[in-house]
């Protein structure tokens, strides 16, 4: 029977390409990948690769962008990335607690995308 396996990529959308890059860049620190196609940029991550990219459909000016979804970012150090974001203007939805998945907080980005990162167990690479 055909199915689903699983998410292999994720991706946002957002009218300003460059604010998204430069904020996931700049201020996030994702590495941006070698190459990425038109109208979008797709960043070094893993295990899933993650992107921003223009709009495939109008999206309604709101507030509430991915209402709903969970994306959960893992990080090298939640406190710390916390206390940067912060030090840049980004409005933080809860500070850093202890969960499930270890230390972990929320952000907004510019966007208006709900975004959690967490601390996880460096595995060297």
């Amino acid at each position: 029977m055909p199915h689903l396996i699983g998410p292999d990529f994720v991706g946002i959308q957002t009218h300003d390409l460059d604010a998204a890059r430069a904020f996931y860049a700049d201020v996030v620190g994702l590495k941006v990948a070698a190459q990425s196609p038109p109208g979008a940029v797709v960043f070094d991550t893993r295990p899933i690769p993650f992107a921003v990219r223009t709009p495939v459909a109008e999206l309604s000016r709101n507030d509430n962008l991915g209402e709903g979804i969970a994306l959960w970012f893992g990080c090298n150090d939640a406190d710390a990335l916390h206390d940067h974001l912060v030090g840049h203007g980004t409005p933080i939805v809860f500070a850093p607690k202890d969960g499930p998945f270890g230390r972990y907080f929320a952000f907004v980005d510019p966007f208006g995308y709900t975004i959690t990162a967490h601390t996880v167990a460096h595995s060297g690479s």
